[in-house]
């Protein structure tokens, strides 16, 4: 019996084949009342927005592409990626000291996170902030004898170094129960096999479990890094004021204009923070590899053509 007798030919239903379904979608007015609805008043703020001399939009051209607030927008990058590296890396070995069997290091590590989560981070850049009153100078060498080196605090006018510490210890402490979590999320027969194999618990940690706890880690550390950007504004509690909201608030107080240098300050935070969420995306969706079953487009592609292949195959044979 041949294919077609049997009801298989291909695009032909066969007999025993259920009859295919015409689905029609259900109208749902309600939507499209509250999507025109919402239309409605995005272009009416939008207008009233555009027509409000108060917004300052002359002043807000004129300051967008300024040079010192590009300087600001450059001195924030460097804020906020210097405090996530530092804040990445304490985070994580604050996560293993919590996770290492040694009581000393797992009290040292409860307690910075007591410390850390437990206070403000402005009240924490205040203290960086009058850190070279509380220690005007720092010495190096040995205690009460022979001093090798000697620093003057208040001479050094290091406030981004400050503010730098400042933004990265609290980083780290948040840090600590990301990294600590993606590392419980791995099961324990990883450990297990990997001490079977005869490597040790560094070992383990660093080949084994920190690999796979990463797909765990990055989504969170990714918003962390968005939030980090704008937790510099910040940083004029230390003082540090060539950061970009820095830059913005000295402007509007020569020229009297706060709305039109926030909005412009507002623009370049949007502007990071969509960049920062298109890396944060394909970052995740690497890291996320092996874990989803759903198929890429190029999947897909290799998929048609491999099962294309098979059934020319098979009906050379057959022929």
């Amino acid at each position: 019996m041949t294919s077609s007798e049997s009801g298989g030919g291909q695009g032909v239903p066969g007999p025993s084949d259920p009859v295919p379904i015409k689905a029609i979608p259900v109208r749902r007015p309600g939507q499209w009342a509250a999507a025109v609805v919402v239309a409605i008043l995005v272009v009416l703020f939008v207008y009233g927005a555009a027509t409000n001399p108060a917004y300052g939009w002359s002043t807000y051209g004129k300051y967008l592409f300024d040079t010192r607030i590009l300087s600001g927008v450059g001195y924030t990058l460097a804020l906020t990626v210097l405090s996530m590296v530092i804040g990445v890396l304490l985070g994580a070995l604050l996560a293993v000291m919590r996770l290492t069997p040694n009581p000393v290091l797992r009290t040292v590590s409860w307690v910075y996170l007591w410390i850390f989560r437990g206070t403000p981070v402005y009240v924490q850049l205040v203290f960086w902030g009058l850190f070279p009153s509380i220690y005007k100078t720092i010495k190096l060498g040995i205690p009460f004898s022979t001093t090798f080196a000697q620093f003057d605090i208040q001479d050094l006018n290091a406030a981004f170094t400050f503010a730098v510490i400042g933004l990265a210890l609290n980083e780290s402490a948040y840090m600590a129960e990301i990294v600590r979590a993606g590392i419980l999320s791995v099961g324990e027969g990883q450990t297990e096999a990997s001490k079977a194999l005869g490597m040790s618990w560094a070992q383990t940690m660093w080949r084994t479990v920190l690999p796979q706890a990463m797909r765990v880690i990055i989504p969170p550390t990714g918003n962390e890094v968005i939030s980090m950007l704008k937790t510099t504004t910040l940083v004029t509690a230390v003082p540090y004021s060539l950061e970009l909201y820095g830059r913005a608030n000295d402007i509007s107080g020569v020229n009297f204009q706060p709305i039109p240098l926030l909005l412009v300050a507002s623009t370049w935070y949007l502007v990071v923070t969509s960049i920062l969420m298109v890396g944060q995306f394909y970052v995740e969706r690497y890291y996320a590899r092996g874990a989803t079953r759903q198929l890429t487009g190029r999947q897909l592609a290799a998929l048609a053509a491999a099962t294309g292949n098979r059934d020319g195959s098979a009906g050379a044979g057959g022929s």
